[in-house]
C-alpha cells in the first residue's frame, strides 16, 4: 500500500491526466456536445478522403449509441476532414491546452496510445474504441489502455517502482491493475467520466 504522497502522485500522474486530456481534447473538438437536436440516422460522409466503416458495426463494437457515435463523428470531421488524424495535428490540438511549457512529448505518448495499429495516423474507429475505453469500459480495460500509455517502448513493462510488487525494478500490467485497484483516488478517479457523454 502507498503512503498518501505516493498516491497523489500517482493519481496526478497517471489515470486523471490521461481521462482529462482526453476529455479536454474531445470538449476542444465539439466532441462532447450533444445540443444539436438535427442530427441524421446515418453518418454524414462528404467530401472525405478515409471512410469509417459502418454505424452499426462500431455501434456494436463499442459501448456508445447510434446517436453518440453520430455526434463524436461530426466533430471528428470538422477538425480532421481528411478522416484521420496525424502526430502533428494531434500534438498542434493538444498543445492549446498546455500553453506553458511544452506538452509535445506528452502528447506523443498519448497520440502512440490512440495509434494502436502504430502506423502514424488514428482513423475515426481507433478514436472512438479509445474513448469507448476510457469513458464507457470496465476498470479493467481502462487500467490496460492507460498501462499501454505508459509502456513507452512496448515490452509489456512500465519502469516504475511504486508499482513494483515483486521488487524486480519493472511493473507488469497485473502489477498495475492491482496496484491501481488498491488505492481508492485512483479507482474514484476512473469513475468520474463515466456519463460524460
Amino acid at each position: 500500500m502507498w503512503n498518501k504522497g505516493e498516491s497523489e502522485g500517482l493519481q496526478t500522474l497517471g489515470i486523471v491526466v490521461v481521462v482529462c486530456s482526453s476529455l479536454k481534447l474531445l470538449h476542444y473538438l465539439g466532441l462532447i456536445d450533444l445540443s444539436d437536436d438535427k442530427i441524421e440516422d446515418e453518418l454524414e460522409m462528404t467530401t472525405v478522403c478515409y471512410r469509417p466503416e459502418g454505424l452499426d458495426q462500431l455501434e456494436a463494437q463499442t459501448n456508445f449509441t447510434k446517436r453518440e457515435l453520430q455526434v463524436l463523428y461530426r466533430g471528428f470531421k470538422n477538425e480532421c476532414p481528411s478522416g484521420v488524424v496525424n502526430e502533428e495535428t494531434f500534438k498542434q490540438i493538444y498543445a492549446q491546452f498546455f500553453p506553458h511549457g511544452d506538452a509535445s512529448m506528452y502528447a506523443h505518448y498519448l497520440f502512440n496510445a490512440f495509434d494502436t495499429a502504430q502506423t502514424g495516423s488514428v482513423k475515426f474507429e481507433g478514436f472512438v474504441m479509445a474513448l469507448s475505453t476510457l469513458l464507457r469500459g470496465t476498470v479493467h480495460e481502462k487500467l490496460r489502455w492507460t498501462f499501454n500509455l505508459y509502456d513507452i517502448n512496448k515490452d509489456g513493462y512500465i519502469n516504475k517502482e511504486k508499482m513494483d510488487k515483486n521488487k524486480d525494478g519493472v511493473v507488469t500490467l497485473d502489477e498495475f491493475i492491482e496496484s491501481c485497484q488498491e488505492d481508492d483516488n485512483i479507482m474514484r478517479s476512473l469513475q468520474l467520466f463515466e456519463n460524460v457523454m
